[in-house]
């Protein structure tokens, strides 16, 4: 069994002790250990969620980061100074610096450490290939393919050269998770886009998820690129879809709409056992 629990979102469950915020990030637990998979905006919010859940942060044995943006890598700080020396496990282009352009100001939006204040306080194991962080438990890779729709951010900038360009989101992964019923997809923000996602999973490890869970970044899609979803979905055999952070309400009603009780929100303080 594997057990997912939502410690970070920026929602919450209705009478839960947790605190919300504009990030995300997962505990997930097997035999073999526990696995903190983002971190999100704070280590305030980790911390304090992570003491709600009755989790010791010192049993934490592994952490993966599905990309650099600051939502995602903010608590970053807080749990590498409780357990210094944790195996991070990420895509090879995580420490690329990170930006957002917004009313013709830049802004810092990726990681909370230089590169050379991380890496004498994490194991870094960054690879653009799949790795396997717990048995049964993979990074995706580097999702290299990416034909169908991202999801992007007309914000997103990365420095090339002398000039700002879009990110290209290289260092976008999630988490397969092998289980008898079937794999579990665990995502980040998605920037790679669900589909190339999906395609990609399909490709690396011989089959379709029967479940995903996470953020999918399907706020900015259109109706065109959330019909050609559903009839993905719709071929995959309608997964069971835990959505949160960045996917939208406008896309989770069209995918609730669609699929009904096969598509749930997943905010912080939601367990999932698969």
């Amino acid at each position: 069994m594997i057990k997912i629990t939502c410690l970070v979102d920026n929602a919450v469950e209705p009478g839960s002790l947790f605190w919300g915020e504009h990030g995300l990030a997962f505990l997930i637990e097997s035999k073999d250990g526990r696995l903190l998979f983002d971190t999100g905006a704070s280590g305030t919010v980790l911390l304090h969620n992570m003491q709600s859940a009755g989790i010791d942060p010192q049993s934490v044995s592994a952490l993966a980061i599905s990309h650099a943006h600051y939502d995602h890598t903010g608590g970053l700080p807080a749990i590498l100074e409780l357990r210094p020396g944790l195996p991070l496990y990420a895509n090879a282009d995580l420490l690329r610096e990170r930006f957002a352009r917004r009313n013709g100001r830049i802004e810092s939006r990726g990681l909370p450490h230089t590169p050379a204040e991380l890496q004498p306080r994490a194991d870094l194991r960054l690879s653009t290939e799949p790795q396997e962080i717990l048995t049964g438990v993979w990074t995706t890779g580097e999702i290299a393919q990416r034909p169908q729709p991202e999801g992007r951010s007309p914000y997103h900038v990365v420095r090339q050269g002398e000039v700002w360009a879009p990110d290209p989101y290289q260092d976008d992964m999630a988490l397969v998770l092998e289980n008898p019923a079937g794999l579990v997809l665990v995502c980040g923000c998605c920037h790679a886009g669900l589909l190339n996602t999906l395609a990609h999973v399909r490709r690396a490890f011989g089959q379709d998820p029967v479940a995903v869970v996470g953020g999918t970044h399907l706020v900015s899609a259109d109706a065109d690129h959330l019909h050609r979803l559903m009839k993905e979905l719709g071929r995959l055999g309608a997964p069971a879809l835990y959505l949160n952070h960045c996917t939208g309400l406008a896309a989770y009603l069209a995918l609730a709409l669609a699929f009904g009780e096969q598509v749930r929100p997943c905010p912080a303080g939601a367990v999932l056992e698969f």
